[in-house]
């Protein structure tokens, strides 16, 4: 053998035998040399390459000793008991040790500190941004009343259990069960927390309701603690004399005294059940339909668990509230209220509920201008003057070059007033003819125009169906669309939707201009659930507010620019500091509407205005001063409750606008009934609500400069033909609409039966006074078809004379 150098293996440790490393010692692990080739070589002794066909291991090569079963399952084992070891530090070892570390860290604050910080001043400023709308003073004053355990009933604590956590008495302060459900729902778009009532006591100490990891482990942690420095006792008691109720009430003596004018010691089973389901939507505590949902949940809970017999269950009803103003005098009333309920719904949803307002102190700036919803107040009252107490009315008007609301009115806000504890203005309802410039965007968006004709005879058949356009009008067999836009002829609509567009394509249109899928509140109905021909009218399951369509008919108004309507332009801590603003020039950027190319959005926006500027000069609603104008009328028939038809109305609307404000009215029962004027006569949308809509825009343009539509370029067909003159004006003709009404047939599918619903406004089906017949899908006059039955709205006035919608 030739000299070796120090680096070979006899020096190098690689050597078997004497002064050289086993490659497997007892500790099963490598010899020093691990290189490449060792690895290699072992991988291919794992596959069998380096293994003769028997099975016997290669001969060595190079003096490496190759890997025998036993070493290889040594090192598999090796492996997996890392891996363990791995695990249990990472998800056990590392949690526990925080967990200790946090445990020591944390502090919980006692109710009394607690109570410090909920009791502040919420203050509501008008769009001018100095002007106070009103102040949210807390009903306590501040001088909150702190119960002692012994003090608090035990259905009342019976009663929370009940609706948050029926597993209190037993659990250590968290729910592992609920935390891993509310883990899941997350992942999955479903709904429902996790917490204990420790934890909430904890979050609500803490005002830290972020949606984050450590926000959640600190609560668990701190919720431990609770449970093991403080008794059961204690801890509810903490949680009752801090929790947020509603009506501006934090703690449950404060909250019996605003819900019930009187002490918590006082309060039965049943209105602690009320007390106790209001937790999770305190907001809502003053719709009716709200309150009898969570009280029935929390009644049925407490029969579950035994705390309640069902005896007792079944003898009990809904607590009725006392008036707020006699608990809370300098609380915001009338028609403001409902703008209150509104901003705050708008602010939860931005993450800051109504009791984190209060614990802040914040300052509210709205976009309602006090001009605006002193005008919108006073033409209701004006024109409603005189008339029958059962009729209510709705006037929303939006600002079409940022989506604010400039004016609310949802009703009076009176108790003592029919259906005043209502918010009419979210209230969702069938809107008659003034939905047909939705079906006319889906017929722009084909190409097809204006000029475009179809037969408006008054009487059409659609399979064996037949439509009719309200008192015989008779628009010929050659009526172009802007002649059937003006006379709002049903039979060319209809046509249009049911063989020209299709339903879904009005549905699209109209969700495009700002429609939205469904309604306002915590049970919203959806807006246009059916594909048929109704909707083309307005008719059948077709259902929106007053808000919606004040905001759809604003992205007209902006030349085909979509904004986000919205109720509170700025939001500021107590010192002043912005906590968001929605005024600035990327918060009001609008988006076209109808085309990503918004000159085409524009151009569809612009005929459709061209369609209905003389819809106003028809029915004798032209904007004074020069100001122009566009807008559509609408009404729905009144069906019977066996589902005869008639000649009356059951709802009436007006939406119009100018380049400075959209303005949608609405007038009915809220009930199916009839409406009828002071005079007798019937309403329709050039009556009260044109009425209402004229004076309010009059007034609301006063001082304010001249602006007119912008010129478009035609889209398809140019009008060519005049439109003709109306036939004789009939007001009160029996004949014609009693032809109307009781020539329709029953549609060809039924109507689905309609949920009660959790909006600020009544459902429809519950309404007060009746629930109206939800198969109902009438406008004034005659719409049947293929699609289902429909009533269109071009009549007479019953009260003045003009020409009816």
């Amino acid at each position: 053998r030739e000299p070796e150098l120090i680096t070979h293996r006899a020096y190098n440790g690689t050597a078997d035998g004497p002064g050289g490393y086993d490659r497997f010692d007892g500790d099963g692990f490598d010899g020093f040399d691990d290189g490449i080739h060792d690895r290699a070589r072992a991988e291919n002794h794992e596959t069998g390459l380096d293994s003769d066909p028997d099975g016997a291991p290669a001969p060595k090569k190079k003096g490496k000793a190759a890997l025998t079963p036993a070493q290889r399952r040594k090192r598999r084992w090796k492996i997996i008991r890392r891996s363990i070891y791995a695990f249990v530090g990472l998800f056990f070892v590392l949690p526990a040790i925080a967990f200790a570390v946090t445990y020591f860290l944390v502090d919980v604050p006692s109710p009394s500190d607690v109570a410090k910080d909920q009791a502040k001043v919420v203050t509501y400023y008008y769009a001018d941004g100095e002007t106070e709308m009103g102040r949210d003073v807390p009903p306590d004053g501040g001088n909150r009343i702190l119960l002692k355990p012994h003090e608090i009933p035990d259905h009342v604590k019976h009663a929370v259990y009940a609706a948050e956590d029926s597993t209190f008495e037993t659990n250590p302060g968290f729910d592992i069960t609920g935390i891993l459900r509310a883990v899941y729902n997350q992942v999955t778009g479903g709904v429902g927390g996790g917490s204990t009532i420790t934890q909430q006591y904890v979050k609500v100490a803490t005002q830290n309701d972020d949606y984050s990891i450590t926000r959640k482990w600190t609560e668990i942690v701190k919720a431990f603690k609770m449970n093991n420095e403080q008794s059961k006792k204690e801890i509810i008691t903490a949680y009752l004399n801090t929790i947020y109720f509603g009506r501006g009430a934090n703690g449950i003596e404060t909250a019996a005294q605003a819900y019930y004018g009187k002490s918590a010691r006082d309060i039965n089973a049943s209105e602690a059940a009320l007390l106790a389901g209001m937790i999770q939507q305190p907001g809502r505590v003053d719709m009716p339909e709200v309150r009898e949902k969570r009280w029935n949940y929390v009644m049925d809970r407490m029969v579950a668990n035994g705390w309640l017999t069902q005896e007792e269950r079944d003898a009990a009803q809904v607590p009725q509230l006392i008036d707020e103003e006699e608990y809370r005098p300098e609380a915001i009333t009338g028609p403001e209220k409902f703008i209150e309920r509104k901003v705050k719904q708008e602010l939860e949803a931005k993450g800051y509920p109504e009791e984190k307002l209060q614990s802040g102190g914040y300052r509210v700036y709205l976009t309602i201008d006090q001009h605006a919803q002193e005008a919108a107040e006073q033409a209701v009252q004006q024109v409603m003057e005189g008339e029958d107490e059962k009729l209510q009315e709705a006037l929303v008007a939006v600002d079409p070059k940022t989506g604010a609301v400039r004016a609310y009115y949802g009703g009076p806000h009176d108790p003592d007033v029919p259906g005043g504890q209502y918010d009419w203005a979210s209230a969702q309802r069938n809107p008659g003819s003034s939905f047909k410039p939705f079906d006319l965007v889906a017929l722009l968006k084909k190409g097809k125009g204006l000029g475009e004709t179809y037969d408006g005879s008054a009487v059409r058949m659609f399979g064996d169906r037949p439509v009719r356009n309200a008192n015989g009008t008779d628009c010929g067999p050659n009526c172009t669309v802007e002649e059937a836009m003006k006379l709002s002829i049903n039979t060319v609509f209809f046509d249009i939707v049911v063989n020209e567009v299709g339903p879904q394509a009005v549905i699209d249109a109209a969700t495009e201009a700002g429609i939205p899928e469904k309604g306002d509140g915590a049970n919203p109905m959806p807006t246009m659930p059916t594909l048929d021909g109704n909707i083309s009218i307005g008719g059948g399951d077709t259902m929106v507010s007053p808000l919606h369509m004040a905001s759809a008919y604003a992205t007209f108004a902006d030349d085909g620019l979509r904004h986000e309507t919205h109720f509170v332009a700025k939001l500021t801590t107590s010192d002043g500091e912005v906590v968001f603003d929605e005024t600035s020039d990327v918060a009001t950027e609008g988006e076209p509407a109808f085309s990503s190319d918004p000159a085409e959005s524009k151009q569809i926006a612009g005929n459709v205005t061209k369609s209905l500027i003389p819809v106003l000069e028809y029915s004798e609603l032209t904007c004074a001063g020069g100001h122009a104008c566009a807008g559509k009328t609408g009404t729905h028939q009144y069906v019977g409750a066996n589902g005869e038809k008639s000649d009356e109305n059951a709802e009436a609307w007006m939406v119009g606008y100018s380049p400075q404000i959209s303005a949608a009215v609405w007038v009915g029962t809220g009930r199916n009934e009839p409406i009828r004027n002071a005079q007798g006569g019937r309403v329709y949308g050039s009556g009260l609500p044109g009425e209402i809509w004229k004076q309010f825009m009059d007034t609301y343009h006063e001082g304010k400069p001249i602006t007119e539509f912008p010129a478009v370029e035609p889209i398809g067909k140019i009008p060519t033909t005049p439109a003709p003159e109306p036939p004789p004006e009939t007001p009160e003709s029996t004949e014609a609409t009693t032809e109307t009404s009781t020539e329709s047939e029953e549609p060809t599918q039924e109507s689905p039966t309609t949920e009660p619903s959790e909006s600020e406004g009544p459902p429809f089906g519950t309404m007060p006074g009746g629930p109206p017949d939800p198969t109902d899908d009438d406008d004034d006059d005659d719409g049947g078809g293929w699609f289902g039955r429909g009533r269109g709205d071009n009549g007479n006035s019953g009260n003045n004379g003009n020409n009816g919608d």
